[in-house]
């Protein structure tokens, strides 16, 4: 194993340098960059085979061991973040032991860690039979990366690791399903003045997002702290909007877009009806992106690792959000789902403490050793 010094560094640049490329939904030339840029890293390893896929504009990259289709094991994590206004966001800079920045919990400093895993592993222990899966749309919902990789190219491994979620000691075993849904009223327009002239389809469908989001806040607890149980459905309005831009108009069309997310016995189907249910015969419901709820099955001895490494029990939880993992499970691929230490992603002071990505990255590296080459990986990592 690397020197910890030397291992922070290399972590702390890798990460800096994937982290000033905005590799964004706006930004495909931004996106073949990073891909390119994570190539150039990968591609002067001997006995490693480097894939790349394209799907409606997005690259993945699929780097596997010389005649080897199935890996026993599989890194997994993607290089896309979330838009943020200004280009000048796309940086980061060290604070109080934190890289932070767009991007470095969601998930650019995961990904340093799997690639420096990786390269680690194909030179140092030849002919390991270890996998590395990255793309480039998990933000929007990852159709065109991990699901194209397992539905279309067929990618399998027997167990796969994927630092997107979770926490260092927290390893997420469920995770609730997801609805991104668009809703579409339509109406006639007139003058504001005369509004009993008019059909307001932005009052129409305010209404049926008022009856939405009371409906399913009341089905959360009058209280949920922050780290408290958030075992319940719940409903986001993220985007409302009309293509009206007359003060004294009543607009004839608007639309607006929900995120649901929702744990078992409600699925996809159900959520779907029940929304149709609330916002009446008027409102076309349209799905942008769905996923039904998720159970990981997480492996022991990844648990019994993480608590040798850290030196503190492994808590199981569940998530709010989802990851890419889902796919995998559709095709029976057992996840392990957890990550270093990170906090406020998705905005522009989004942070990854580096000391946990030391101990990330020393984990893995400990229950690679146990899964494909012996006991050698835990006894190195508990003298170090």
């Amino acid at each position: 194993m690397p020197d910890h010094d030397d291992l922070r560094q290399r972590l702390t640049a890798l990460t800096r340098d994937l982290m000033l490329i905005p590799s964004t939904e706006a930004r495909p030339a931004e996106r073949q960059r990073i891909m390119a840029f994570i190539a150039n890293h990968l591609e002067a390893l001997e006995a490693v085979t480097l894939h790349r896929y394209e799907s409606n504009g997005y690259t993945s990259l699929v780097a596997l061991p010389q005649g080897v289709s199935e890996p026993d094991m599989l890194l997994c994590g993607h290089v896309d973040v979330v838009e943020h206004p200004h280009i000048e966001a796309y940086g980061s800079s060290i604070v109080d032991g934190r890289i932070v920045g767009p991007g470095a919990g969601d998930m650019k400093g995961a990904v340093a860690i799997l690639l420096e895993l990786f390269r680690h592993w194909h030179t140092h222990h030849a002919g390991a039979s270890l996998g590395l899966a990255i793309t480039s749309d998990e933000e929007r919902g990852g159709a065109d990366g991990v699901q194209y990789l397992i539905n279309t190219v067929g990618l399998r491994c027997k167990r796969a690791i994927v630092p997107d979620g979770g926490s260092l000691n927290d390893l997420t075993i469920e995770e609730k399903g997801v609805l991104h849904v668009k809703l579409k009223a339509t109406g006639k327009a007139a003058h504001a003045a005369r509004p009993w002239l008019a059909d307001n389809a932005l009052q129409r469908l305010t209404h049926a997002v008022s009856r939405v989001s009371d409906h399913f806040g009341k089905l959360a607890p009058a209280q949920v702290s922050a780290d408290g149980d958030h075992w319940f459905p719940t409903c986001s309005l993220s985007i409302m909007r009309t293509s009206n831009a007359t003060i004294n108009r009543v607009p004839d069309e608007a639309e607006a877009i929900l995120d649901l997310r929702f744990p078992p016995p409600r699925t996809v189907h159900s959520v779907i009806d029940e929304l149709t249910r609330l916002v009446g015969p008027l409102i076309v419901i349209e799905p942008l992106m769905t996923a039904e709820p998720t159970h990981l099955d997480p492996d022991p001895v990844f648990c019994q690792v993480t608590e040798q490494v850290t030196g503190r029990p492994v808590r199981l939880v569940k998530a709010s959000g989802g990851s890419d993992a889902r796919f995998m499970r559709l095709a029976g691929i057992p996840v392990n789902l957890s990550r270093p230490l990170v906090g406020n992603l998705h905005a522009q002071d989004e942070w990854i403490d580096i000391g946990s990505m030391v101990s990330y990255y020393r984990l893995c590296d400990a229950y690679l050793g146990r899964k494909l080459g012996g006991l050698e990986g835990v006894n190195r990592a508990a003298k170090d």
